[in-house]
């Protein structure tokens, strides 16, 4: 039987990888700007999150979220990363786009005053099916005390990176 090559991936491409020198999150009201002036006296008045997509083509792709409060202060984070391997025992035919297995590993929560973080883990799995949405098995977990420092650290280099004063 021959051998299975995947194609290269991006080293950003992993959950909790660091991210590439050159990219700048977009950033966004948490409220629609429609909502915005309804909602200024509402409890998410200002806040803010940046995201930032990074695609790797038919490989997959990775979304980071960061939600800050009006003062600047981090409430969420999440990082979650799709992979996509065609079936093929071409490694030329690695872009493929018939069926494949889709594999989302993914850790997101509240960050809390207190420092501490409240979290899950996914690892979700499905397979391809035409044109039918595919059926995921997902398992949740406690994120381990490494997961949290990763996400920390992810979160801290999107603020870093945010173009501060645009929406």
């Amino acid at each position: 039987m021959p051998s299975r090559t995947l194609p290269p991936r991006p080293s950003w491409h992993a959950l909790l990888a660091p991210l590439p020198a050159d990219v700048v999150p977009t950033q966004q009201q948490v409220v629609s700007p429609e909502m915005a002036a309804a909602t200024a006296s509402s409890p998410i008045a200002g806040w803010q999150q940046l995201v930032l997509h990074l695609s790797a083509g038919t490989a997959g792709l990775r979304t980071v979220l960061v939600v800050l409060d009006a003062d600047g202060s981090v409430l969420s984070g999440s990082d979650v990363v799709l992979y996509r391997n065609a079936p093929t025992d071409n490694p030329s035919e690695s872009h493929d786009p018939s069926p494949g297995t889709l594999l989302q590993l993914s850790i997101g929560g509240r960050f809390e005053d207190d420092g501490s973080f409240h979290g899950t883990r996914w690892h979700s799995v499905a397979v391809e099916q035409d044109d039918d949405d595919p059926a995921w098995e997902s398992t949740p977990s406690e994120p381990s005390p490494d997961d949290v420092e990763g996400l920390r650290t992810v979160v801290a280099e999107l603020i870093r990176r945010h173009p501060r004063g645009t929406s």
